[in-house]
């Protein structure tokens, strides 16, 4: 008996088709540079699992930065990271409803409020911690500043544990978020005590130095290797998305690659045909575009034809391609690196739809 036939099949590596690798200490070396740069304390955002990496991994890799609390998007997974041990803050930043409160209280949640019966109800429940949002600019979510005057009762309590607001446009202007800054800092003046963690730095924000940085930031892209914004490091790169050859031929000039008989040989190449597809996460449009390619050895291979469910072919030319070999789609392979913003680029997406994409198919695995 092979010594991983114990293992669940997805989990051997012998086996797999294809596979996202996650370097957790790139993740907190980016999280160190955050926090030096902005000077506060950290509330990671770990939401959408971990930005599609992980989120248990993610949280357990950054206890070494010692931060504040976590930011995740919804109760389910708040409850996700108690249950792996999880013990730091947990805050929930859907606005909480009263159908909610039963899971907050039970695995110590802390919820979020833009509704001011929702936070009189949670209130009657006891002297527990809560969050409010302002909005500052996003309109999305949030209490306007001009409304803020209802809430003074409701908002004088130790319980007011903190409110922050949400940035639209850190990652590219400056006066922009300067502006909606001030509206936080004005609309904080104005309540009847201030709370005890005032916050709005995502990761364009907090990167920017102290100015937006107040009592906490809030970084996420530029933690999983992305790029924050204009004038801004990206971060060090964290996922590698990788696939086998499953299948290798040789073809003739004139010959066509995949569905619709778009791509055309115009010599003898060879296609390797890769175990990864969009069912996986690999953008369509990324076949489109004529600087995208993938990494095998160190060398870059086109893509040929268009991506399909489940597997993605490319051109190799005159190269020696074996079943079984390696190839990158995303990350560094020897000395080349395809970057998280470069893919996005190719594939005229946002970075965050390229990680959170990648399909529950692909184990992730750490990072040799």
């Amino acid at each position: 008996m092979s010594p991983q036939s114990h293992l669940p099949f997805s989990d051997r590596p012998l086996e797999r088709r294809a596979w996202v690798e996650v370097d957790y200490g790139a993740l907190v070396e980016n999280a160190r540079v955050v926090a030096r740069v902005s000077g506060a304390p950290l509330i990671p955002v770990i939401k959408a699992d971990g930005y599609g990496l992980g989120a248990v991994g993610a949280a357990r890799a950054l206890e070494s930065v010692d931060p504040w609390g976590y930011a995740v998007a919804t109760v389910p997974e708040g409850v996700e990271l108690r249950d792996a041990g999880i013990e730091r803050r947990l805050l929930v930043f859907a606005p909480a409803g009263p159908a909610l409160f039963p899971e907050l209280e039970r695995y110590r949640l802390t919820p979020v409020f833009d509704y001011l019966p929702a936070l009189r109800e949670w209130r009657s429940r006891g002297d527990q911690a809560f969050h409010v949002e302002i909005d500052t600019g996003m309109s999305r979510t949030g209490v306007r500043p001009d409304e803020l005057g209802e809430w003074r009762d409701a908002l004088d309590t130790p319980a007011f544990e903190g409110c922050f607001t949400q940035f639209h446009s850190a990652h590219k202007d400056v006066d922009a978020t300067a502006k909606q800054w001030a509206r936080l800092t004005e609309a904080v003046r104005g309540l009847p005590r201030r709370p005890m963690v005032v916050h709005a730095a995502n990761s364009g924000g907090a990167l920017r130095g102290k100015a937006f940085a107040g009592d906490a930031v809030r970084p996420g892209i530029f933690l999983y290797g992305g790029d924050p914004g204009k004038g801004l490091p990206e971060g060090k790169p964290v996922a590698r998305v990788r696939a086998r050859v499953v299948s290798v031929r040789r073809i003739a000039p004139g010959d066509t690659v995949g569905y619709g008989a778009t791509w055309r040989a115009t010599r003898a190449t060879t296609i390797a045909t890769l175990g990864i597809g969009y069912a996986d996460g690999v953008r369509r449009s990324i076949a489109r575009c004529p600087d995208a390619y993938v990494l095998m050895k160190g060398e870059r291979y086109p893509y040929a034809g268009v991506i399909t469910m489940d597997l993605v072919m490319i051109d190799a030319g005159d190269r020696p391609v074996a079943r079984g070999e390696i190839v990158t789609l995303l990350g560094a392979d020897g000395a080349e690196l395809i970057t998280l913003g470069r893919h996005a680029a190719w594939c005229a997406e946002s970075q965050y739809v390229i990680l959170t994409g990648l399909g529950p198919r692909l184990p992730r695995v750490p990072a040799a």
